[in-house]
């Protein structure tokens, strides 16, 4: 017969150690706990009006949790699809073109008698062909803008503002035209062409590859002064798509210059005319970091003595001063690696008249 406290039949068959080794394998851990559906009310609450010993644990915060994660993922698959889709341009991506060297022409022209001077920079402008120029930048004037066939509005402006950019820098600041710097220009530059560039300051040659005065307008700085940091300027520019991946830009300007000596402040001033004609290509790495690809620099420049030395520094002759006898100097047709001697007369039209 058993005790006061076993079942009226004896212990469970099956179970000698009594109903609580039963369950001595299963874990209640916290995530357990934390799962689980029904949750006990506290004593302080059993001591309450509630009927009910448990409550059921709402699942709306593991719900959040789930719909949290999903837009977390959503998130992320359509901002990793907007940046594929922005990286990855439409159609064939054009193969960029290697840059060209440029190829440079500087042309002297001699005056045919004395060089014109005035100790009035403006009686100078006033009585020669620039008269009706404009001033400096204004100069340098932008075409109706048009989109073309693979280029937006916006490209084709960019490629003219960089061109617009480049003729300033090389043609109208007062350092770079006193030979005192190079970088206003350089930092225009297509990467492909620095070392030429770099070679044509370090070791300037009249080659037709490496003359400083064919990426730039620099004169003398030991002969030479600005009169007059207002340069006179007029000329014309004009974009045009070579093929779906390239745009060319071609300038063509006149830069008329007031000069004297340099240290003479009341000597008379005269002026030097340079006409440049420049043609510019560009990527689109180009116009994306507005730089550009000098192809060819075609420069006349005068009064100046034909036998002097361009490549390096312009060396005009200024008021009162006239050409030495002699034309250019003599070329040899069998020699290589030199670029044939070039010569021209400055018609005496394009000087001022009294």
């Amino acid at each position: 017969m058993g005790g006061p406290g076993d079942p009226p039949a004896g212990e469970p068959e099956g179970a000698p150690n009594g109903g609580e080794d039963e369950y001595r394998s299963v874990v209640f851990d916290e995530s357990f706990v934390r799962a689980a559906r029904l949750q006990e009310f506290s004593a302080q609450e059993r001591m309450g009006d509630h009927a009910r010993a448990v409550r059921r644990r709402s699942t709306v915060q593991r719900r959040l949790s789930r719909q949290a994660v999903i837009l977390v993922v959503l998130i992320a698959v359509a901002f990793g699809t907007a940046i594929y889709m922005g990286v990855r341009h439409p159609g064939p991506t054009p193969l960029g073109k290697p840059p060209e060297p440029l190829r440079m022409t500087v042309i002297p022209l001699a005056p045919q008698g004395r060089v014109p001077g005035s100790r009035k920079v403006a009686d100078l402008y006033a009585h020669s062909p620039a008269a009706q120029f404009s001033v400096g930048a204004d100069g340098i004037n932008l075409p109706a803008v048009h989109r073309t066939s693979h280029f937006s509005d916006s490209q084709v402006m960019a490629a003219l503002t960089t061109v617009k950019d480049y003729l300033v820098e090389s043609s109208l600041d007062a350092d770079v035209l006193t030979g005192g710097s190079t970088r206003p220009v350089r930092i225009l530059v297509d990467p492909g062409q620095l070392d030429q560039f770099d070679r044509s300051f370090t070791h300037p040659a009249a080659d037709g590859r490496h003359a400083a005065t064919g990426w730039l307008v620099r004169f003398d700085p030991t002969k030479v002064a600005l009169a007059d940091e207002k340069v006179r300027v007029q000329g014309t520019l004009r974009a045009a798509e070579v093929d779906r991946s390239t745009i060319e830009v071609t300038s063509d300007h006149t830069f008329v210059y007031a000069l004297r000596p340099v240290g003479a402040e009341n000597a008379e001033a005269s002026l030097f005319t340079v006409r440049r004609q420049l043609q510019f290509r560009f990527d689109r790495d180009d116009l994306r970091i507005r730089q550009t690809e000098v192809l060819a620099s075609y420069l006349q420049a005068g009064p100046l003595a034909c036998p002097a030395d361009s490549a390096s520094h312009l060396r005009p002759l200024l008021a009162g001063q006239r050409a030495k006898a002699g034309g250019p100097a003599g070329t040899d047709p069998y020699a290589t690696g030199g670029a044939t001697a070039l010569c021209g007369t400055l018609a005496a039209s394009a000087q001022p008249s009294w």
